[in-house]
């Protein structure tokens, strides 16, 4: 069906009708830019509530529970839901708006085209036609003046009275009239068929080509309008999949929750290690004393003595050495139930174990290079290395001095609660403070146990490589430049000996790296660029922040101009 052959006299209504067929697609492109709007908000709205619920610095210990792991896992899968829905407003905003507005812009400009075309042609033909009229009118005067003229000659003609002159006047003006008449007529006929023509082909070709414009124009229109709803669809069924992953993230997570395991955390989190007390023995005191005295009562630990003193004292950590990492801490965990003392120092022994592994390499790689400068002088100067290389010896020893004391502290605990269970008597918490206070010195060797890998794992280079002639390098610090200093531990009641914190510092935020840095100064530790760390300490004005390698003990110093922050909320 064509709107040329249909609607050839509806030229008024058609123009209409495609003015509101443009409008119709502003008004579809109105609604997915509110469409937008509301996606973003609703991103934005989870966002903030993602951010709300965010595990705190506080709730850190608490991840140890399958249900606030199951929680945390929740809230970030719902956080990438949002980011969905970030990508919908986003995707429309680009691709259907941008093509909304194109495509009226487009409409606008050819409707405008053709209406203006129309405008002309039907201007052309109401011309021809004024034309026509005209032509017809002076036809229908010269007509009539011809007409009466021939009259006027008629009657001359028969009146007898009338000269021949007056006779031959009338002839004339007879003849003039009726060859004006003549001319007339031909004038009319020539715009007569100039007109029809100009008809024809305005009704036959010019204005159905006009309309036929228009009809293509609207058929764009409904075209790109079915398509764009059709791709506003595929754009939001595209992040289905993502966010049916979320959604199985989220089952997956309530999948994990075991209410066994999270029963066990508990236990491993309070339990103190102390054995219930015993029956309170029978105090008679209708026997008779020796000389004339009562038999004295023996005091025995009571429940509420041993409750209470299974409640563990604050610990308070301290920020002191140079970078705060090494601080002079004798604490040996003395005031804890044994079951929480035992796990506290199970966990420096992993942490010295760590970063005694690290160390260890560290010095290998040292002496590989001084090596490598002795071979080939041209590469560096040997004794460049010098000092590092006597830094390293030195932290190892402190962290063998520590680890031994550590596994000391570790072998005393174990012996002490199988002492405790042989023995039949309730192990309380003054019984054992007063056997630690006996406890060996953490240097000696009698009480050490090789309880981890460290002890077994030695280098290729031993300790007397270190000071063997061709290296230049021995183990007595006074024989290295610059090495004074540095304080060696004279035995174990050194008041500079080097222990970590009571407990690990919590995550507070994470930081990428922006550049590489080579750590080189104690308590600094080297990282590569964009690497991830965790954060376990702000920047207390000296321009470090405090870090820890992820899923790694290794923790240390690095420049805080280095690093892009990102701290939790409640930082």
């Amino acid at each position: 069906m064509s709107w040329g052959s249909e609607l050839w006299d509806q030229w008024e209504d058609i123009s209409y009708h495609t003015l509101k067929g443009i409008n119709f697609l502003e008004t579809y492109g109105n609604f997915v830019k509110e469409r937008c709007q509301i996606e973003m908000e609703y991103a934005k709205g989870l966002r903030r509530l993602v951010k709300s619920y965010q595990p705190k610095k506080k709730e850190c210990e608490e991840l140890k529970f399958s249900t606030v792991r199951s929680f945390r896992d929740t809230v970030n899968e719902t956080a990438d839901m949002a980011g969905q829905h970030e990508v919908i407003s986003e995707t429309l905003t680009a691709v259907v708006l941008n093509e909304i507005g194109s495509l009226v812009k487009e409409l606008k400009e050819d409707r405008k085209k053709s209406l203006s075309e129309g405008s002309r042609v039907q201007q052309n033909l109401a011309h021809s036609l004024q034309q026509l009229e005209k032509a017809k009118k002076n036809y229908e005067k010269a007509f009539r003046e011809a007409e009466k003229a021939h009259e006027n000659f008629t009657k001359a003609d028969a009146d007898l009275h009338l000269s021949r002159a007056e006779v031959e006047k009338q002839r004339m003006n007879a003849s003039i009239k009726s060859q004006q008449c003549e001319d007339s007529k031909n004038e009319y006929a020539n715009q007569l068929q100039k007109t029809n023509r100009l008809q024809g082909e305005h009704y036959n070709t010019i204005m159905p080509g006009i309309f036929q414009s228009l009809q293509d124009l609207d058929e764009k229109r409904i075209n790109n309008f079915k398509n764009l709803l059709k791709k506003s669809v595929e754009i939001e069924r595209s992040v289905f999949p993502i966010i049916n992953k979320c959604l199985d993230g989220i089952v997956s997570a309530a999948d994990s929750i075991d209410e066994k395991q999270d029963s066990q955390v508990v236990i491993e989190r309070y339990k103190s290690g102390f054995t219930p007390p015993g029956d309170i023995p029978f105090d008679d005191l209708s026997t008779p004393r020796q000389n004339g005295d009562m038999t004295p009562t023996v005091n025995t630990p009571s429940r509420q003595d041993t409750v209470k003193n299974t409640l563990s004292i604050a610990k308070a950590k301290k920020r002191g050495g140079l970078f705060g990492i090494f601080a002079s801490n004798k604490e040996d965990f003395n005031d804890l139930p044994p079951n929480q003392r035992k796990k506290r120092i199970q966990q420096r022994i992993d942490d010295v174990t760590t970063k005694l592994h690290q160390e260890t390499a560290a010095r290998d790689g040292l002496l590989k290079m001084k090596e490598v400068y002795e071979g080939n002088p041209s590469l560096g100067d040997p004794m460049s290395i010098t000092g590092q290389l006597t830094d390293s010896c030195q932290k190892i020893e402190k962290l063998r001095a520590d680890l031994q004391r550590y596994q000391s502290l570790l072998e005393d605990v174990d012996t002490l609660g199988t002492g405790g269970a042989t023995s039949g008597g309730p192990s309380t918490p003054n019984s054992l403070a007063r056997h630690h206070s006996n406890v060996m010195s953490p240097h000696h060797n009698g009480g050490a146990s090789p309880r981890s890998s460290v002890t077994s794992h030695r280098t290729s280079l031993s300790d007397e490589s270190l000071s063997r002639p061709e290296s230049g390098i021995g183990l007595s610090h006074n024989s290295l430049p610059g090495s004074d200093t540095y304080d060696q531990p004279d035995g174990p009641d050194d008041d500079n000996a080097e222990f970590y914190d009571a407990e690990p510092l919590p995550i507070i935020g994470t930081c990428r790296a922006m550049y590489a840095f080579e750590g080189t100064s104690e308590g600094s530790m080297s990282m590569a660029e964009g690497e991830e760390l965790s954060i376990i300490e702000l920047d207390q004005g000296d321009g470090w922040t405090r870090v820890r390698r992820v899923g790694e003990f290794e923790e240390g110093f690095v420049p805080t101009s280095y690093i892009e922050m990102n701290l939790y909320n409640n930082c």
